[in-house]
């Protein structure tokens, strides 16, 4: 039996995340799997992933193929780094003890570039985030000045018709007569 450690998707459309599975390679995507050894978020920044190690080391030493992306996921949290230097310790090359000391630097090697990237990540947003408020607070200036504006003309507009005298104007005065004198209704 051929076995293969590979990503079992779930989740809602445009919105996935993954089981990381040992299952048979003739086994369907989704369908029966052997062991679940962890899972995968790839929607946060950086991606989520928790991983069960140790578990992941023993199926790589009994032989089972991960896909590309498992992988990459193993390689990123240290799985086929630790599965290396077990051989080498079955080899007689170094001890427990030093191959140990070896992958405990290499996590906190690995930890220090992650949190980095992650700050980067961060620091670039918050510029980006400044520079498209900037954008939006001129934007808004403009509209501000454009409303001024109108309103100022609308406002000369009105202190010409008010200069304009009565006379010069014919029937306006009789206009105003005839709202100020209302009309009689019959008692009811």
């Amino acid at each position: 039996m051929s076995v293969k450690i590979r990503l079992q998707r779930h989740g809602r459309s445009k919105s996935p995340f993954y089981h990381v599975v040992v299952a048979d390679s003739r086994a369907p995507r989704d369908g029966k799997f052997i062991e679940k050894i962890g899972s995968y978020l790839p929607q946060t920044q950086p991606a989520t992933i928790e991983l069960d190690l140790d578990r992941a080391t023993y199926w790589l030493e009994n032989g089972a193929q991960p896909t590309d992306t498992c992988r990459a996921i193993l390689s990123y949290k240290g799985a086929l780094m630790k599965g290396h230097l077990a051989v080498g310790v079955k080899k007689g090359a170094m001890t427990q003890e030093q191959a140990d000391a070896k992958f405990a630097a290499w996590v906190s090697d690995k930890e220090s570039k992650v949190q980095s990237h992650v700050a980067i990540v961060k620091s670039g947003a918050s510029d980006k985030l400044a520079v498209r408020l900037a954008e939006e607070a001129k934007v808004n200036a403009a509209r501000l000045a454009k409303i001024a504006a109108k309103a100022a003309a609308a406002e000369a507009a009105a202190n010409v018709t008010e200069e304009v005298p009565a006379e010069e104007t014919p029937g306006v005065a009789e206009e105003e007569a005839a709202v100020e004198t209302p009309a009689e209704t019959p008692a009811e």
